[in-house]
């Protein structure tokens, strides 16, 4: 059984489909293998119909993103929130008050331009305000873009949290409650049952070999070779590192 990445995994910084993928997941879906599409997508509320769209065949019932959970996560519709400009609309969209100035929750999402003056207002946000919580969309340690690579929310959060000593949330990978709603969706209750594939060593991987998963990285996104993987300590080290998805193929 597999948890599968989206990004860097199963399509490029372009949006397209990585070699082998489309042909990967039309082979568990003919035999039957069962599987997960995990991903941290924050930006489209339609992301599954626009991966079927480019050619992926992965029905509803196999497909799970952060925003899926976000409404049974949050306690308040009053937030400050950061992110994207199509992430801000998805959650005003749902009836979420963005930018509060008495939040109960502080939500960062992926953004590309945190500045040090959005920094400096999470932190003056928490400092004054000890009862608002501190929630990531997922905890992403990095994040690639036009071949270039930058700071995820996860690395943001902990940032923040050395800042403030408060700890935080996290909604999406690699969080347990994430997980195991994924796990659910397989009808199963062993975490030690499942293989995960992602190209996210920290962010997806490290929380998911906690819980006693099977870690499989693909070198086609965020890490580029071997070398780099070398540089992490031996408990991030995955199970198993393969080129591309392509390998999986037969």
């Amino acid at each position: 059984m597999y948890f599968i990445d989206v990004q860097g995994t199963l399509i490029d910084d372009d949006k397209k489909p990585i070699q082998g993928a489309i042909k990967f997941i039309k082979d568990l879906n003919e035999n039957r293998t069962p599987y997960i599409i995990v991903t941290n997508n924050t930006k489209q509320e339609n992301f599954l119909e626009f991966l079927n769209q480019i050619g992926f065949e992965i029905p509803k019932t196999k497909y799970l993103d952060p925003l899926m959970i976000l409404d049974s996560i949050l306690d308040s519709k009053e937030l400050l929130a950061f992110g994207v400009h199509q992430f801000l609309g998805i959650l005003k969209n749902r009836g979420y008050k963005t930018d509060c100035k008495n939040p109960k929750t502080i939500l960062l999402g992926v953004k590309h331009d945190y500045s040090h003056l959005d920094y400096s207002e999470i932190i003056e946000t928490l400092l004054r305000n000890p009862q608002a919580k501190l929630v990531g969309m997922h905890g992403t340690s990095i994040y690639s873009k036009n071949n270039k690579r930058y700071v995820g929310v996860g690395a943001i959060l902990e940032m923040i949290k050395f800042a403030t000593g408060r700890n935080y949330q996290v909604i999406g990978k690699p969080s347990e409650i994430f997980y195991k709603k994924a796990l659910n969706m397989l009808g199963e209750t062993d975490f030690k049952k499942i293989t995960i594939i992602s190209d996210d060593l920290k962010g997806d991987l490290k929380g998911a070999k906690d819980l006693g998963m099977k870690t499989i990285l693909v070198l086609s996104g965020k890490i580029k070779n071997i070398d780099e993987v070398r540089q992490f300590s031996e408990l991030e080290q995955p199970d198993k590192i393969e080129k591309s998805i392509s390998t999986f193929i037969n």
